[in-house]
């Protein structure tokens, strides 16, 4: 964002005339892949904050979030533009807009280079202005644009009003059952203007303030004020030393607190903070569920390199699957100001002599090496100084990788030297802190015996670039042609058998990668590469073709006991007969794999050299990084976990996506960060469950990439699959209630959209750490309520190891065949804070959750018998024992049906017989009865439309039985509701402890 420093200083003449051309819009050519360009009217909308253009198909989702945009590019620089015959267009007439998630970019081209400046100016400006802000501001601005796009949306006959009919539409849309009698009396209220039966924009503000008066919020404000509507400073700072757990409460910070978020002037001048101000507060980053400080680095940072967990991107190049989509330099932008640290470069030979970066033997577009090392070293260092670790696949000739590392010493120049580094005597990897602004190359080093004079030597080949080039690729070779169709059709059947195979999806996103969605991808792709190669057409006129090996390898265990000697017979075979199905995987049974690697290249590699499990020799070197994918990561993490948390105390480890993940969908990393792996890679193009838990992950110590593992794993070794792994050490107790909920939309992939049903929405919280720590809780359902539904009610855990643990909020609308899913937040457990906090879930603007926090320690093994009177010694015994083993064997089995490593480590206690007689289909507890004490194992089926809860093979409900437990009451809202509120206000949450079992629940 440097270059945008710029664009903060312009006059505000030259601001208001970017604006205002932008709005009144600018006729422009789209171009499109394939196409020769359309014609459309580009704008900015009114607030500023979206960029749309008509005519569209897509109507409404025609449109671009200032939020969402990357960059901005002056002239001719995209791919598309390059494709573009050179002279049609004036590159002074070209820019191009990279946004999204996927770095997709829309091309354009204006009439005349001054409209094109203008727009280039305007945009800078506007993503000048939101680098910077702070999360108070981004906050603010965004609920001001959210609701005045309620009130726009609403108005659907585009009058500025909104008469009574439109506000009942809207309160269905926003989720909000409430009788018309009340909804009319509200809507009288507010409108006071003279224009009668309609509200303009600033009486809707009114009524929506109305709508949203919180009964939680208010019934807090006055336990804590002693029944007045305001709170006095005094009072004020009681409620965050009391209740937000806050030191250092000073008469200042909470005038600072009035000053900020009290919106009646009154209030102000008497230094007092009524209800609005108090919600203002209580809705802002200041009370977020996430710690504050740890937005910034706060970890210790001297430790060697394997002591922390580091962010890792697989196949960075790629902005979707593996087999036909594009690779961009942009996307080694992204995912390094998104906090990774560690970026894959896949190197290929290029023609002149350059080399290229793609997927190889498929057909992912190429992008220049020259181009990535030009990226990374712009990006590298933007927002973080900790060091970057280029993971470097090399499939290059000799030539090509002296080519490779002239550009790395050219481009990164001192980056690249690590001379000054000191890892002192006991020769332990340097520290993050030492490598700042530092670039690690990892690749394959020369062996040592060759002597320096070598200047080239055969290395081991059989990292992940083996498993990579031979699973799962097209290769070229010689036939007798081949047509579209047959191509497309033998990539349709073999993706199709694959998916089927592997059984690969993500739990909670049951439409990110179907067998459905991945063809139509499958078949667009190929159109799309036929089109730019129309000699592919051409059958029988060019015998070089392109087909897709049929060796996709299976994953057998009998393939192990196969000769090792290399039968070249198969090979030829397999050439020769592209179609036939053989049955066994060719490359298992060869000679072990080298290549030639040049002395340029070796020498770059210091701390970070790529072997192979066969080569590691315990001989005290540090430096080396062992790659595993995660099927054999799988083996050794279920067989040998101890012994692989030791090695990962002294070297560094990287687990990669099994090449059967076409789809680049993403493994679950949990396993792998408890057994103390550092370089856990995954696919950051694609969003789902996985991402979001690495991405809590690493936004905890300052989202630098870098994240300290616990001293217990640093140091001395225990069972990550044992019931008690750290009985020495004292465990956590998270007392998490669950109060409201706030303007939660309708699912996304909702059928009917804003007019379906009303949602039904219940709450469940997730803790994901040590297989014994794995378990889950939910509310109770909330009829038809959205917009504020109330469910007050304790969900009680134990965490054996709060290090590593996440805690993830999911919000599902419960439907009688199941559930939907409507958002989620996962944040790490050392990152909570205490007391009332809102939990805002991901992606959404105004969706949050409302909940109190209260962290105890626990000691001894008997603790919870002591803190929850409801487990019984008999149940005690046996669910840690079956907690045990159901770690061990669920974790890496291999069996799809049953607990893969997709599902992320639920063990099931053992059915009671009333649980085996209750076969009930919904996933949620029933509505219209008391919530039954249970929690459902998640289980989002690969479906388009609904997902359901697992069942074991007899088709029984699985699910894990909650303990009946009073619940912990948190003070003093509990009391409030209850209309105790003559109770003293300095009573603390802790004097009510002793009282919790007691206390009437509601």
């Amino acid at each position: 964002m440097a270059d945008l420093e710029v664009y903060k200083n312009l006059s505000p003449e030259k601001v208001e005339r970017c604006m205002s051309v932008m709005q009144s819009g600018t006729q422009m050519i789209k171009l499109k892949r394939g196409t020769k360009g359309l014609v459309r009217l580009f704008y900015l909308d009114e607030h500023r904050t979206r960029l749309r253009w008509r005519p569209s198909r897509k109507s409404e989702k025609a449109k671009i979030l200032i939020d969402s945009i990357y960059k901005v590019t002056e002239g001719r620089q995209s791919e598309i533009f390059h494709r573009q015959a050179e002279g049609n267009f004036d590159p002074s007439c070209c820019f191009t807009i990279y946004h999204g998630n996927h770095m997709e970019s829309l091309d354009l081209i204006t009439s005349n280079p001054e409209e094109a400046r203008t727009w280039i100016t305007g945009l800078k400006y506007l993503m000048a202005g939101i680098s910077d802000e702070d999360s108070l501001a981004k906050r603010q601005r965004t609920h001001d644009q959210w609701v005045k796009q309620t009130f726009e949306e609403a108005d659907k006959n585009g009058d500025g009003l909104l008469n009574i009919e439109e506000i009942h539409q809207l309160m269905h849309k926003l989720n909000v059952n409430l009788p018309r009698r009340k909804v009319r009396q509200m809507f009288q209220e507010a409108d006071t203007d003279e224009n009668q039966g309609t509200l303009t924009f600033e009486e809707f503000c009114v009524f929506y303030k109305m709508m949203s008066l919180r009964r939680d919020l208010y019934l807090l404000l006055l336990s804590y004020s002693d029944k007045k509507d305001h709170l006095t400073v005094e009072e004020l700072a009681q409620f965050l030393k009391v209740e937000q757990k806050m030191t250092n409460v000073t008469t200042d910070y909470c005038i600072d607190i009035i000053r900020k978020f009290e919106v009646s002037e009154e209030n102000k001048a008497k230094n007092v903070l009524g209800i609005e101000g108090f919600t203002n507060f209580m809705r802002s980053p200041a009370c977020d569920i996430f710690n504050p400080l740890h937005h910034e680095v706060y970890q210790d940072m001297d430790q060697p390199l394997c002591n922390y967990y580091i962010a890792s991107s697989h196949n960075t190049y790629l902005t979707g699957d593996q087999l036909l989509s594009q690779s961009k330099v942009d996307m080694y932008a992204r995912v390094l100001q998104e906090g990774c640290r560690c970026v894959e470069v896949d190197c290929w030979d290029g023609p002149d002599g350059e080399p290229v970066v793609h997927h190889g033997y498929t057909l992912t577009s190429k992008i220049l090496f020259r181009d990535v090392v030009e990226t990374i070293n712009k990006h590298a260092f933007v927002k973080n100084e900790f060091p970057v670790i280029l993971s470097i696949e090399n499939h290059c000739s000799v030539q090509q990788q002296r080519k490779i590392a002239q550009y790395l010493k050219g481009i990164f120049q001192d980056k690249l030297d690590l001379s000054s580094i000191d890892t002192g005597e006991t020769k332990q990897l340097p520290s993050p802190q030492s490598l700042k602004g530092k670039i690690l190359v990892k690749g394959k080093k020369l062996p040592y015996h060759l002597g320096d004079d070598a200047e080239e030597g055969e290395v081991s080949d059989e990292d992940s670039a083996d498993e990579i080039e031979d699973e799962c690729k097209f290769k070229l070779h010689y036939n007798n042609g081949t047509t579209e169709h047959q191509v497309e059709s033998f990539i349709r059947k073999k993706l199709e058998s694959l998916l089927k195979e592997s059984q690969i999806r993500d739990k909670e996103d049951p439409d990110s990668f179907t067998v459905r969605a991945l063809l139509k991808a499958t078949h667009e792709g190929l159109n799309a590469h036929l089109k730019q190669h129309p000699e592919a057409k051409e059958s029988g006129k060019k015998a070089h073709g392109r087909s897709l090996m049929t060796n996709f390898g299976k994953h057998k265990k009998t393939a192990k006991s196969r000769s090792k000697s290399y039968s070249t017979d198969d090979e030829e075979d397999a050439q020769q007969n592209p179609g036939k199905e053989t049955g066994q995987l060719y490359r298992l049974g060869r000679r072990r794999k080298t290549m030639k690697l040049c002395r340029e290249l070796s020498d770059l590699v210091v701390y970070t050299n790529s072997v192979a499990a066969q080569d590691i020799v315990d001989d005290g070197t540090t430096g080396n990084v062992l790659s595993f994918s995660e099927t054999r990561a799988h083996q050794v993490v279920q067989q040998k976990s101890e012994q692989f948390m030791i090695y990962n105390q002294k070297q560094l480890t990287r687990i990669y996506p099994s090449a059967y993940r076409i789809d680049s969908s993403n493994f679950n990393p949990l396993p792998y960060w408890n057994a103390g792996c550092q370089l856990v890679a995954l696919n950051y193009q694609s969003e789902g469950r996985m991402m979001q838990l690495n991405r809590a992950k690493f936004k905890t110590n300052g989202n630098c990439g870098y994240v300290l593992k616990p001293q217990q794993m640093c140091k001395g070794t225990f069972n990550p699959f044992s019931g008690d792994p750290l009985p020495a050490n004292p465990k956590k107790q998270l007392i998490l209630k669950v109060i409201s909920g706030q303007q939660l939309p309708k699912p996304p992939d909702s059928m009917f959209g804003d007019r379906g049903e009303i949602i039904d929405p219940f709450v469940e919280v997730e803790i994901i750490g040590l297989p014994v720590d794995c378990s889950k809780d939910q509310t109770r359902v909330v009829d038809d309520n959205g917009f504020n539904p109330v469910w007050e009610e304790t969900l009680t855990f134990t965490v054996h190891m709060p290090e590593i643990a996440l805690v993830r909020f999911l919000v599902w609308d419960h439907d009688p065949i199941g559930r939907d899913f409507v958002g989620q937040r996962t944040v790490t457990f050392s990152s909570l804070v205490p007391g009332y906090r809102h939990v805002y879930l991901e992606g959404l603007t105004e969706a949050s959750i409302f909940v109190h926090i209260t962290i105890n320690e626990i000691y001894g093994k008997w603790s919870p018998l002591i803190l929850n009177p409801s487990y019984t010694i008999l149940h005690f015994l046996g669910a840690t024992k079956n907690r045990q083993l159901q770690g061990l064997k669920g974790l890496f089995n291999k069996n799809p049906r049953h607990n893969s490593s997709e599902n992320t480590c639920h063990y099931i206690r053992k059915r009671s017989i009333g649980d085996k007689i209750l076969r009930r289909t919904a996933s949620a507890p029933a509505k219209g009865r008391k919530k039954s004490k249970m929690g459902f194992q998640e289980m989002v089926e690969m479906k388009d439309s609904v997902s359901e809860a697992a069942r074991d093979q007899d088709g029984v409900l699985r699910r894990t039985t909650r303990s009946l437990q009073a619940r912990p009451v948190s003070m003093p809202v509990d009391r409030s509701l209850l209309g105790a509120l003559s109770l003293p206000v300095s009573e603390t949450a802790e004097d009510t402890e002793g009282k919790e079992n007691s206390q009437v629940q509601i």
